[in-house]
């Protein structure tokens, strides 16, 4: 294998030591590119190498043929439609196609490999449609379009990711030719899950850090409406010891520490919060723990051979079917549910902040009427929590047969990646929507301090987004907040103080 083991947590680092490495040292991929031009000149058949795909599998095609038949195959799958693959996702799409192709089990020609490493090292990121794929054949169609650009043809993003440039345009700039694809290699480009594996790796990352988020904002909320903190201490974490659930009560204790708000209603005699708030353990926790196992599949994945045939040491070409993604659309669908219950745990919150409970002014302002205060905002959470429900209906339990019933069973896991990232989309909106809603309300606590985490995120959340006196275009503070989340910096200043969350 690869000597750099790709994980999630570090997922762009560990990304640029592995193409670094293969940059100076290529001798797993030589060899194996070596296999398959001894195997051209023996006579036998090798699916995709000297025959045609699919359905076409039993056609043999001549040896003067075998560089019209990759070229052709480029061109035939380079079927996508619907909008753009992001740029960064694009980016991360040919990353990990070239980081598999460096293990060495594909036979990529050398010439093949240079170029998509001279690609990535100039920012040539090609323009992928993002619909398409089935997820079985691996993502043929995305992965076809990610292809073009060798041949000279499709499109690259611009520097800025604004928009798109025909690849012959800067081709001619760089002044690089189409290059004669060798056999196998079209197979071993459009053969593989990068699409799905970029997809939720992209997201998966994101998703650890924006936990710390959601336990930052339940902390706020919890400080604003006094509930309690008796849920989260630690004997009660400890006899339904699950890890997610122990790590979040863990950070909203130490949010909390050191909160007059807390304690100025220690004997207020309320006996329990509501679920948003009494179980932000079990609900945050859940979620947390289901996204690690996604992220234990993913990180399996891209660490994997993903095409076929595969070629082997011993000079065996073997045809599989590790190009099915059906573990990826598997743990996408999952991991689409568990950040829809943030959102969904979080719109509850931000409502429970609106209704003017323990002395906050209904709506978090003190003239409505002619103010509709932070009514609107919570609609917009409203909103997004129900599109997820739809969003998170799972992807992998279809299937459609394609290529003439030879792929009659197909994962629909680019489905499930497409969607998944809409799903996070949205609860960074709800999350941005809670936290600029609870630093409202514990404004309405002063001169009480709430706890020393949740004292500093309020207090940086402030520096970006004043407090609310009257109805203002509250699309400024959505955005902000959301820029707040994707800096990272909410965090970053949190942990400051020495603890870091988990």
């Amino acid at each position: 294998m690869n000597q750099i083991q790709l994980t999630i947590s570090s997922l762009y680092s560990d990304l640029e030591k592995s193409l670094n490495l293969l940059e100076q040292n290529p001798s797993k991929a030589v060899k194996s590119r070596d296999i398959i031009d001894r195997a051209l000149k023996d006579g036998k058949i090798y699916y995709g190498i000297n025959t045609g795909f699919g359905a076409l599998a039993t056609q043999r095609v001549s040896d003067d043929e075998l560089t019209r038949l990759q070229r052709n195959l480029i061109l035939s799958h380079a079927v996508g439609v619907g909008d753009l693959v992001p740029k960064e996702i694009s980016r991360l799409m040919l990353q990990l196609k070239v980081h598999a192709l460096g293990i060495g089990y594909s036979g990529i020609s050398l010439q093949t490999l240079e170029r998509l490493l001279f690609f990535l090292k100039n920012d040539l990121i090609p323009a992928v449609p993002s619909k398409g794929s089935v997820g079985a054949s691996g993502d043929l169609a995305p992965l076809a379009h990610m292809s073009l650009p060798l041949l000279g043809l499709g499109q690259f993003w611009n520097q800025d990711g604004t928009g798109v440039t025909d690849a012959s345009k800067i081709m001619e700039k760089f002044e690089l030719e189409p290059i004669d694809l060798k056999p196998k290699d079209g197979l071993s480009l459009i053969n593989g899950t990068q699409l799905m594996s970029a997809y939720g790796a992209y997201v998966l990352e994101k998703a650890l850090h924006l936990f710390k988020l959601a336990d930052i904002a339940a902390a706020m909320s919890l400080e604003a409406l006094q509930g309690s903190v008796v849920p989260f201490d630690k004997r009660i974490q400890e006899i339904r010891p699950f890890e997610g659930q122990k790590s979040v009560a863990e950070n909203v204790r130490f949010l909390l520490e050191e909160s007059e708000i807390l304690e100025s209603h220690r004997e207020c005699g309320k006996v329990q919060d509501p679920y948003c708030l009494r179980c932000v353990p079990q609900v945050h926790g859940a979620s947390r723990d289901a996204i690690k196992h996604a992220i234990s599949i993913m990180e399996t994945e891209i660490n994997s051979v993903t095409d076929n045939p595969l070629v082997f040491e011993n000079g065996d070409i073997l045809s599989g079917g590790n190009f099915h993604g059906q573990p990826l659309a598997l743990a996408m669908d999952y991991a689409k549910t568990a950040l829809a219950e943030i959102a969904s745990i979080a719109e509850r919150r931000t409502y429970l902040l609106l209704e003017g409970h323990d002395g906050l002014p209904k709506l978090l302002m003190q003239e409505t009427g002619i103010n509709s205060g932070f009514m609107i905002p919570q609609y917009t959470s409203a909103a997004l929590v129900s599109e997820n429900k739809v969003l998170c209906h799972p992807s992998s339990v279809d299937s459609i047969p394609t290529s003439l019933g030879q792929e009659d069973h197909v994962s629909m896991g680019s489905i499930s990646a497409l969607n998944l990232l809409k799903v996070y989309e949205n609860v960074e909106v709800v999350l941005a929507i809670e936290l600029f809603t609870a630093a409202q309300a514990l404004d309405f606590r002063k001169p009480l301090k709430p706890g020393n985490g949740v004292e500093i995120a309020h207090q940086f959340i402030r520096e970006t987004i004043p407090h609310a006196v009257e109805d203002h275009y509250f699309k400024d503070d959505i955005n902000k907040a959301i820029q707040l989340i994707r800096n990272r910096e909410i965090i970053k200043q949190v942990e400051t103080s020495g603890f870091r969350l988990n």
